[in-house]
């Protein structure tokens, strides 16, 4: 049974002030919590049906965590999903530190303001390869519920630094390529080895400040009438060309 005390801390949690006070976040349901389980994340609490609890009882024992069997009732009443009928985690947040960047390739995230955007171009970014992604400090936060919901256990294998994006790129020694409307078509770009890919803000795209900073301006090419894709789209068509390219 879940604690009245720990209901109120989890739900503290879905607010960003408390997470960063506290250096925790919550993980919900069967597929991430799993994930999490075989990260090098710290848990401090888990609470689940006995049947998830049982599945992964040796690794609960080796890492000492603090479990709770719950019902399915409780661990959906906690949590942010309507309905969960696996397991909730409570887990550390990592340091905020700079990434070595290497001739391979990485995102950097303008301004986006959406969580659920955010999350899905972290999964897509896993789905390439990619270990590192660059965030402005106005990015919907990585640690928020729904985002780390989106990402479908891959936040455990991506890592997200948030910095002051202009000052970051400055300092980067790689090229820049930049997502717009208007440049390269992204087909006919002859891209090379590594560099930074940036995505950004879902209305206004890349901001004047970071969009003088790009050395490469590149678009997908519109066929059809929408004016515009969405942002986690539009990354997952630039990072397939980029790796199709390099075949």
């Amino acid at each position: 049974m879940v604690s009245k005390s720990k209901i109120k801390f989890i739900k503290s949690l879905q607010v960003k002030k408390y997470r960063k006070q506290e250096q925790s976040f919550v993980v919900e349901g069967a597929k991430s919590v799993t994930e999490l389980l075989h990260s090098d994340f710290e848990i401090v609490w888990l609470a689940g049906r006995e049947d998830f609890i049982t599945r992964h009882q040796v690794l609960l024992d080796r890492k000492r965590i603090e479990t709770v069997v719950a019902t399915e009732s409780e661990l959906s009443q906690v949590g942010t999903f309507q309905t969960n009928d696996a397991a909730i985690a409570i887990a550390r947040m990592k340091e905020n530190k700079p990434p070595m960047l290497n001739e391979t390739y990485c995102l950097a995230l303008d301004d986006l303001r959406d969580p659920g955007n955010v999350g899905t171009i972290i999964r897509t970014a896993d789905w390439y390869g990619i270990k590192t992604i660059i965030a402005s400090e106005e990015t919907a936060d990585f640690y928020n519920p729904k985002t780390i919901s989106a990402t479908m256990g891959s936040f455990c294998r991506v890592n997200v630094f948030y910095t002051d994006l202009v000052s970051f790129l400055r300092t980067s020694k790689l090229p820049v390529y930049g997502a717009f409307m208007n440049g390269t078509d992204v087909h006919e770009v002859n891209f090379g080895k590594g560099g930074i890919v940036v995505i950004g803000n879902e209305s206004n795209g890349i901001s004047d400040a970071v969009g003088q900073l790009v050395t490469q301006r590149i678009t997908i090419p519109r066929i059809g009438g929408a004016e515009s894709l969405n942002a986690a789209i539009a990354t997952g068509i630039v990072l397939d060309t980029i790796f199709y390219s390099k075949k």
